[in-house]
């Protein structure tokens, strides 16, 4: 009955025009947020400016109030801009990021959400983790056949929405390397038909990191220009085949992602990159 509402239609047209202004708006302040990540990590600069955040809500407060908007609805959209810019930097986020005064506001998704601190309590289970290093042997145990066959089913699951799409042609006959340096594993991949396989041949090109930066990628935690400008992950070989590889990464439809997957990811990446920080705290001397 909506429908035959005079003018209705109109005004959703409008309002459909405001909603997609507000996504290009935002797509340009996190590539303008990824810019200053790497402008601050040239100049030796780390962490967050909170005085800066405040200003910037601050400013989006009182600009809404003169526009007649609930401060709160401006303030929300802000934190969750300011929670993405974190991310995009690779820096911790408030799990009440867009929130005012840390009630009944917006919360970021837990999807990009990091721990800024863990629990005493936490943090010593954490340490019993061992680093990867020390699993590695049992983990080349493994047959390299069962190897090559998990991973193909990942990257099935993965990549499926792409390789339908024919997204990945650009990798037909090509080979690349994946290389987890802590654990000593490496494989080498080539798009064969409709499907990615796990293969016996020198890579082109090969992406290399170790397994908890690789599992920050692959659970959207960490972007891959914050991970290669840090040299966390290297990548050798076909510069360009290399570069085609990450660019589709990046583009990848995150939501199209099976949801059981992409919990696994998420979490098993979350729980990697606490135990690693746990233990690093373990063997960093007190000064």
């Amino acid at each position: 009955m909506s429908e035959r509402t005079p003018g209705l239609a109109q005004v959703r047209l409008a309002i459909d025009g405001i909603d997609d202004g507000l996504v290009v708006l935002l797509a340009a302040r996190a590539r303008l947020a990824r810019m200053a990540g790497r402008l601050k990590a040239r100049t030796g600069g780390q962490g967050r400016d909170p005085a800066r955040e405040q200003r910037v809500r601050a400013r989006a407060a009182a600009l809404a109030s003169a526009l007649g908007l609930a401060p709160e609805v401006a303030m929300g959209v802000v934190g969750l801009a300011i929670g993405d810019a974190c991310r995009e930097q690779g820096l911790a986020t408030d799990p009440d990021q867009g929130s005012v005064g840390g009630r009944g506001g917006m919360i970021v998704s837990t999807m990009h959400t990091r721990p800024q601190f863990v629990p005493t309590s936490a943090h010593r289970l954490l340490r019993l983790i061992p680093p990867p290093r020390r699993v590695a042997p049992v983990l080349r145990a493994v047959p390299p056949a069962m190897q090559r066959r998990l991973l193909e089913r990942a990257m099935a699951k993965v990549l499926a929405g792409p390789l339908a799409g024919g997204a990945l042609e650009f990798m037909d006959g090509r080979r690349l390397g994946i290389e987890v340096s802590d654990l000593g594993l490496r494989w080498v991949v080539e798009l064969q038909g409709p499907r990615l396989v796990v293969v016996d041949a020198p890579a082109e090109a090969t992406v290399r990191g170790t397994v908890t930066d690789l599992l920050l990628l692959a659970g959207r935690l960490e972007d891959a220009d914050t991970l290669f400008f840090q040299r966390r992950l290297v990548l050798t070989g076909d510069t360009e085949l290399g570069l085609t590889a990450r660019n589709l990464l990046d583009r990848l439809p995150w939501e199209r992602v099976p949801l059981g997957l992409r919990i696994a990811l998420n979490r098993g990446a979350r729980l990697a990159n606490a135990a690693r920080s746990a233990y690093r705290a373990s063997t960093t001397p007190n000064t």
